[in-house]
């Protein structure tokens, strides 16, 4: 059990923080959804809260908490190696580096705004799944799971959007785009997340918190 119990656990953090990356390095696009403008990296993040709600759920709130850290220290070293990548003066025969910056090499303001989102977002998540866990006493994961994430993700959005694109794009329909299309993925994972906690439990250690 313990050897099935660190295995799962190490999926769940490294799909966890597999999406926050990816997230972070293609949200510099905006796309649209439904005719709603979002950053591109949208379903990528928002299924990191599906991963932290199965974590918390399954191992507790001291394990999710340490899910959100190393992600948080991912994203910094992801953050500073983008950077040191596109600072690096290319070959001499290398003659994307416009194209290349473009890409990965992502704004201060935009770094900013991931980490500083990410921060309050995910622990606001971790903080809310537990307490609904508690009023609710371990019943209605459904509700737990959409109403932490459905809180966190306009938490997320607000401080992302605000923070990276202030002056540059029309905030307010963007972040109202972003929370609506973060809203689908939530309630269409949430059979994804009770399949997942359903599998895990009897399987694992059971949560400490």
């Amino acid at each position: 059990m313990e050897s099935f119990d660190r295995r799962a656990y190490t999926l769940l953090v490294s799909l966890f923080i597999g999406g926050l990356v990816v997230a972070a390095l293609i949200s510099s696009k905006i796309i649209t959804v439904f005719g709603m403008a979002v950053p591109a990296g949208v379903l990528a993040y928002s299924l990191t809260f599906a991963a932290s709600d199965v974590i918390g759920e399954v191992w507790g709130k001291e394990r999710a908490g340490e899910a959100v850290f190393c992600g948080f220290a991912t994203l910094v070293m992801t953050s500073a190696l983008a950077w040191l990548a596109v600072s690096w003066p290319g070959a001499v025969f290398w003659t994307n580096q416009e194209a290349f910056a473009s890409v990965i090499g992502n704004t201060p303001r935009i770094v900013a705004a991931s980490l500083i989102a990410y921060a309050v977002s995910q622990k606001h998540d971790i903080w809310l799944f537990h307490l609904l866990r508690q009023r609710t006493k371990g019943r209605h994961l459904w509700l737990r799971n959409n109403l932490s994430t459905m809180a966190s993700q306009l938490i997320d959005s607000t401080i992302f959007v605000t923070i990276a694109f202030w002056g540059i794009l029309p905030v307010g329909e963007v972040i109202l785009g972003q929370w609506l299309v973060k809203l689908m993925i939530a309630a269409i994972d949430t059979p994804l997340v009770y399949a997942a906690v359903q599998a895990l439990r009897g399987k694992t250690l059971p949560a400490t918190a």
